[in-house]
């Protein structure tokens, strides 16, 4: 504990860098006027901006709102974080808080946004210890030995990755394919490829690669991807909520079962 001192010296304010409303005048966002100075900024170029501080340029908008349309909005109701909005869709909740429970349990171990912060942190890691001097073998070697996986590579049910082409010929496109980021991705691949394993690219390395190509730190990366699930979590909520209530996914009593202790009696 502090102490009440720190409590005293903000009783009643709040010291911000980020902006005010100022009623029936101006917004302030980041310390540029958001009616003047940030007018013609699209949506994602807004939200990168608060995170960042930086105002992105518009092959980086296009970047980064390409990553959230072409990798992360599957409007299937059988993904985990899809199947809790259907869920909220189904017992007739909002859809606010559909998208809010959805988004949450999108902080999963093996999908989502934990793996998306490993991907990056690790791409950064390695660079780092290459350009120590390491070799790039020795480095993979080692997290496998340590972790057991390497972040962005390897991938349940199949092998390949859809997501990987598209994103990668949007990337060529805005030029943006040869970042050291991306190249780096891709010899961890090949590194991968080679050893008993054979591990292939998934879309969480080459998505962060690009990411840290332009600058983004983990902790950034993290934000921007919040809320990059929601548009396929939507679509299934507005069916779930069109069809009668209950009837998402439902399982009989009789195909349970049950290995627990026996049936009591109060």
């Amino acid at each position: 504990m502090q102490g009440p001192k720190y409590l005293f010296e903000n009783e009643d304010h709040w010291r911000t860098a980020m902006g005010a409303w100022f009623p029936g005048e101006r917004v302030v966002f980041r310390g540029k006027d958001l009616f003047k100075e940030l007018k013609d900024l699209p949506w994602m170029g807004l939200l990168l901006y608060g995170i960042t501080g930086r105002i992105p340029n518009g092959k980086q908008i296009r970047l980064f709102d390409g990553i959230w349309t072409l990798c992360t909005s599957y409007p299937d109701p059988r993904l985990w974080n899809n199947r809790v909005a259907a869920l909220a869709g189904t017992t007739r909740s909002t859809a606010a808080l559909a998208l809010s429970a959805g988004n949450a349990v999108s902080e999963a171990s093996i999908y989502g946004r934990r793996p998306d912060i490993r991907a990056i942190d690790f791409l950064l890691r390695v660079k780092c210890q290459l350009e120590a001097g390491a070799e790039i073998e020795e480095i993979v070697i080692k997290e496998l030995k340590k972790y057991k996986i390497i972040p962005g590579y390897g991938r349940p049910i199949t092998r390949k990755d859809e997501r990987i082409e598209p994103l990668l010929s949007l990337a060529e496109e805005i030029d943006f394919s040869h970042g050291p980021y991306v190249k780096l991705a891709f010899m961890i691949e090949e590194t991968l490829l080679q050893g008993r394993r054979r591990l292939h690219m998934n879309i969480a390395a080459l998505a962060a690669a690009l990411a840290a190509d332009q600058g983004l730190s983990c902790r950034e990366y993290y934000h921007y991807s919040i809320l990059s699930f929601s548009a396929g979590m939507l679509p299934c909520y507005v069916e779930a909520v069109r069809k009668p209530e209950g009837v998402f996914f439902p399982l009989s009593c009789d195909r349970i079962q049950y290995k627990g202790k026996p049936r009591r009696v109060w």
